[in-house]
């Protein structure tokens, strides 16, 4: 394999490990922030629950901002602008006295997290060689997958066992370790163009949104906000059918089985196209939500952790390098952006909508419920992105075959 076509370089592994850190503090931060507020602050429910989902809304409003700059100011030194914020945010939960203070942190500490997590994506689609960016996607992503599992498990074992501060003093360490990777980054020039870098005159939804990932965008927003629905609700659920201690290794089977899946499906989306992939991926994601609503064991639910990894992950990765490719390659940025928005606003919005509904159906209902919406999703992928790349794939095979005739 020569040096152009090499995923695993030192300034893949170098991002992937930023990503990877930013990630898990934020999972980190995400389960255990609601009991820190109770704890110190005697927030109430309501407060509590917007100490944690108050950093997402910090995130969603920078991305577009960030995909805008990106170019301009320079992929590596916006990530390093990003992380320095987080580091940053995360030694002024030291001496918080307030609650309204620690509501403004959150909010900031969302908009480093913003930044930084948009140029660590633009920054993979950038290095990833271009035959492979499928795989090397599916991989980069792995590293939030990964964090989603390991995460919630290191903040929940450290509030059980340790005082708060311990968090915020693992989690500034994670935030100097991915400065450091990030500080070793070499990141390939894109060629502008002329046309391209001149500055639109006056306010152009353009210049925040990459128009051509919208329509993918919608759809992840749509299946992020069913996935909202285990992440909020699933530890009530469990203990609703007795199963807490299986509860707590869902996120570990959903990430096993994604890791084992992903060496394939990476490679069968750059050698097979993207529908080859993403057409099962929804049917796993509707399939286990299925089982997830049907879960009378622990078996069952393990069950339905690894099915959901496979189908939802694997969506993700692949929606994401789809936004990506979509793109013109200086507005990766920009691509890269509207989908994390996209999706962060499904993933926010979900659990404050699913709230009112959760009362009138039940968990189950509901999660049968979200079940229906991914198996829609299937005719809502084809309308948005399938058809047009079905048409394309057999495009390419016709050129092949003439080629070699």
């Amino acid at each position: 394999m020569n040096q152009k076509t090499k995923l695993w370089t030192k300034d893949f592994i170098m991002v992937s490990i930023s990503n990877f850190l930013l990630f898990i503090s934020f999972y980190i931060l995400m389960v255990t922030l609601a009991v820190y507020s109770i704890d110190k602050f005697h927030a109430s429910q309501s407060e509590a629950g917007l100490a944690s989902s108050i950093f997402v809304l910090g995130a969603v409003i920078v991305r577009p901002i960030a995909g805008k700059i990106i170019e301009r100011v320079g992929k590596k030194k916006l990530l390093l602008l990003g992380l320095s914020l987080f580091l940053i945010m995360m030694l002024l939960y030291f001496p918080i006295n307030s609650l309204s203070l620690l509501f403004l942190i959150r909010f900031l500490h969302g908009f480093a997290f913003g930044i930084a997590t948009t140029a660590t994506g633009t920054i993979a689609a950038d290095i990833i060689p271009l035959s492979r960016r499928g795989e090397g996607m599916g991989y980069f992503a792995t590293s939030m997958n990964l964090a989603m599992a390991v995460g919630p498990f290191i903040g929940l074992f450290i509030s059980q066992h340790f005082d708060h501060s311990v968090i915020f003093v693992v989690t500034s360490i994670f935030a100097v370790v991915a400065i450091a990777a990030a500080v070793f980054l070499t990141i390939p020039k894109v060629n502008m163009g002329t046309k391209q870098i001149q500055m639109n005159k006056g306010f152009q939804i353009s210049d925040y949104f990459e128009k051509r990932s919208i329509p993918i965008a919608i759809l992840v927003a749509i299946f992020g906000f069913v996935y909202s629905s285990i992440l909020a609700f699933l530890s009530s659920y469990a203990e609703e059918i007795n199963l807490v201690d299986a509860a707590s290794f869902f996120f570990v089977m959903y990430a096993a089985f994604l890791l084992i899946s992903r060496p394939f499906t990476g490679k069968w989306f750059d050698s097979k196209g993207e529908n080859k992939v993403i057409y099962p991926s929804i049917i796993a994601f509707g399939a286990g939500m299925i089982i997830l609503s049907q879960a009378q064991n622990a078996v069952t639910l393990l069950i339905a952790g690894a099915v959901i990894g496979i189908g939802f992950g694997t969506f993700q990765s692949s929606a994401q390098t789809v936004a990506v490719n979509l793109a013109p390659r200086n507005r990766s940025g920009l691509a890269t952006s509207t989908f994390f928005v996209f999706y962060d606003f499904g993933i926010g919005v979900g659990p404050f909508l699913l709230g009112f509904i959760l009362p009138l159906v039940g968990f189950r209902s509901l999660y049968v419920t979200m079940a229906a919406i991914v198996f829609l999703g299937i005719f809502l992928y084809y309308l948005v992105h399938g058809k047009k790349a079905s048409s394309l794939q057999k495009e390419n095979e016709h050129t092949k075959d003439v080629q070699v005739s």
